[in-house]
Formats: C-alpha cells, sequence, structure tokens
C-alpha cells in the first residue's frame, strides 16, 4: 500500500508548536506558588539552590503537620523545581521581604569606579601632605534632618589634622573646605584619600582635586580599616571635644569653627604622638613597637620637603605660640560650647513641657 506523501508546510508548522510547548515547561499555578513561598520561608528564606536541596526533606515534614495539601502532579513538580523557577515565581515575594527594590546607582557610582582603591597596607612611608579625610555627623540620636559635618582631614607621616565644620552635606561646602585646607597645612596637599561617600565621590570634588594637582583615592566599602588614621583622629579629637550630640544651624557651625580653631594648635603643635615601628606576631598576639614622640614643631619644620615658611619664621612661629596660651582658650571654647549646649536641651525640655501642659 504506497504511502500518502506528508504536506511539508504541516510537519514544519507542527514541529514547531512542539518544540514551544517543550518549551514552555510545566505550568506552576497558584498553588505552587503559594507552596514555594511556605517552604522558602520556612528555613530563614534561604536562597534558591539551598533550597531545592531542602525541598525532599521539608515538604515531607510540612504535609504530615498539615501545612501543605497537595495533589501527586503538584507534589511532582514541586520535588522537580529548579532554582531559576524558584526566583522566576518569587521574585516579587523577595523584593517585597527586602522592603522593596533597591535604588538604581547614582551618578557618584560612575565617579566612584574613576577612583582608584588605597587600602591600609597601601600607604607604605608616604611624604607631608597625603592625607586621609573622612566626616563625622553631628546628628545626635537621629539622622534625620539637617544637621552639622566636620571634615577631617589628618597627614598620614606626621598626624597633622585639620576640622571644618560643615553646615550640611554638600560638595560645594567640602571644596571650600579643602580650600582653607591648603592654607592651614604647612605643607601643599598632595594626596587625599575619601571613602565611599556621595559628599565626596561626585564630579565637584573629583575634578577639583584633579585641577590642583591633588591625588585621589577612596577605600573599600565597609572597610574602616583602610581609613584608619582619620578614624583614630575622629574619636580623640573631634568626638572628644565635641561629643555626640545633635548641632545645627550657622551659630553652631561657627562655634564649632571657633573651637576647632583654638584646638588646632594645641593639638597639632604641643602634643606629641607615636608613630608605629614594627609589629609581629607571636602566636595569637601581636606585638606592637613604637616610635619615641618627636617634639612636634622640630618634626613637622624640619622634614626634608619644601615648606612654605623658613627656619627663621618657624621660631619665631613657636615663640609666639608658646606666649599665646591656646590651650586656656581651647578650654574656655569647651566651657561654654557645653553651657550652650546644656542651655539648649533644657530650652527644648521646657518647651516639650509647655506643649505637654497645653
Amino acid at each position: 500500500m504506497a504511502s500518502q506523501a506528508r504536506d511539508p508546510s504541516t510537519v514544519s508548522g507542527r514541529g514547531i508548536a512542539i518544540r514551544r510547548a517543550a518549551a514552555a515547561g510545566p505550568d506552576y499555578g497558584a498553588s505552587i506558588r503559594v507552596a514555594l513561598i511556605v517552604l522558602w520561608d520556612a528555613p530563614d528564606r534561604l536562597c534558591s539552590k539551598r533550597l531545592v536541596a531542602m525541598i525532599p526533606f521539608l515538604l515531607p515534614a510540612f504535609e504530615r503537620h498539615g501545612r501543605l495539601k497537595l495533589s501527586a502532579d503538584e507534589r511532582s513538580l514541586v520535588l522537580k523545581v529548579s532554582a531559576a523557577t524558584i526566583d522566576r515565581l518569587l521574585s516579587d515575594v523577595k523584593i517585597a521581604a527586602a522592603g522593596g527594590r533597591r535604588r538604581r546607582a547614582g551618578f557618584s557610582s560612575a565617579v566612584r569606579r574613576q577612583v582608584p582603591v588605597r587600602t591600609f597596607n597601601d600607604w607604605g612611608s608616604p611624604p607631608p601632605g597625603y592625607c586621609e579625610a573622612d566626616l563625622v555627623a553631628h546628628g545626635g540620636m537621629s539622622v534625620s534632618g539637617t544637621f552639622i559635618q566636620t571634615l577631617t582631614m589628618a597627614d598620614i607621616a606626621t598626624g597633622w589634622t585639620e576640622c571644618f565644620p560643615l553646615v550640611v552635606r554638600e560638595a560645594a561646602l567640602v571644596v571650600e573646605a579643602l580650600e582653607r585646607a591648603q592654607n592651614l597645612f604647612p605643607w601643599p596637599v598632595r594626596g587625599l584619600d575619601f571613602d565611599n561617600d556621595s559628599a565626596f565621590m561626585n564630579d565637584t570634588v573629583v575634578s577639583w582635586c584633579r585641577s590642583h594637582n591633588v591625588e585621589v583615592t577612596r577605600s573599600r566599602a565597609y572597610k574602616k580599616n583602610d581609613q584608619a588614621f582619620v578614624e583614630q583622629k575622629n574619636g580623640a579629637i573631634v568626638r572628644r571635644l565635641v561629643g555626640y550630640g545633635r548641632f545645627e544651624g550657622i551659630d553652631a557651625a561657627r562655634s564649632l569653627a571657633r573651637l576647632f580653631a583654638a584646638a588646632r594648635l594645641h593639638m597639632n603643635f604641643f602634643q606629641p604622638s607615636f608613630k608605629l615601628k614594627e609589629k609581629h606576631r607571636e602566636g595569637a598576639k601581636v606585638i606592637k613597637r613604637y616610635l619615641l614622640p618627636p617634639r612636634r614643631t622640630k618634626e613637622h619644620w624640619s622634614t626634608r620637603v619644601s615648606m612654605r615658611h623658613s627656619n627663621v619664621g618657624c621660631e619665631r612661629f613657636t615663640a609666639r605660640l608658646i606666649r599665646w596660651p591656646c590651650w586656656h582658650r581651647c578650654g574656655t571654647l569647651k566651657m561654654s560650647w557645653a553651657s550652650a549646649l546644656i542651655s539648649g536641651l533644657e530650652s527644648r525640655r521646657s518647651l516639650s513641657h509647655r506643649c505637654k501642659a497645653t
């Protein structure tokens, strides 16, 4: 019996339909999705690849205790589900559990990728002029609203530190503080190492540094030890002088500027600092040895780099500093700052009591 000839168009069309049906895969309904949500939430919301390995053990336990009731076909689909299918079915659930969609990377991310990374071990022994910079927030117990930020700059080689209060966290104010720092440091600022804050990683600050031949680097994200020098100064100088209260407004920023102006001479000229000489490990113990603390004025002004002041000018400036009791002025400013802070807190408390009474 002669075989009938088949229409090629019909065969090809049927093959395409079969391939599309095979590519579509099984139909996962709402019951399968609900079961996967229950199985995903029980083991503390594991990733899909780990969850696939646990489903054969979790599913019988949930059925035994009445948490899930699936038909034979649905149970077979749940046991055969892949990690990619779980991610696809639970994508919106995972986003809602994480608190919403992550915001897209802004312009600072593009600038950040252009700035090289410098770790703590990459410093070596740089000459004076290479600094680490960081912002200290004076928001108190809340970070809502606008409050004063202190820009701290610490020189790596000498420990010389300058602090600048900023009324708000803005790139233009950071540039103004950097321009003031160029005049306050005894040597030109040659390099700045920032963290990944958007106040630093923007076109305004990075472009200013490059236009002034200042090397720009950044620390690794969430690695505080990459900026160990300035982090130590944040606690030893800024927090010790100002504390952890909340400060707002131009008047508070001016008071902070006067306090830092008086304290900078005391801490940079008359307070010796240790420099780490070497460290080695003996078992679980790390032994550190430090150099003897030199006289600050001699250390700073006799360094083998081009300075802005001569040795004669240095001696005259040091003699004038000794005659000028800067530490007494610093203490007076701290006392006035503390009294103003206490009076401000008392006025807030009395205002809150009056509001409650009314």
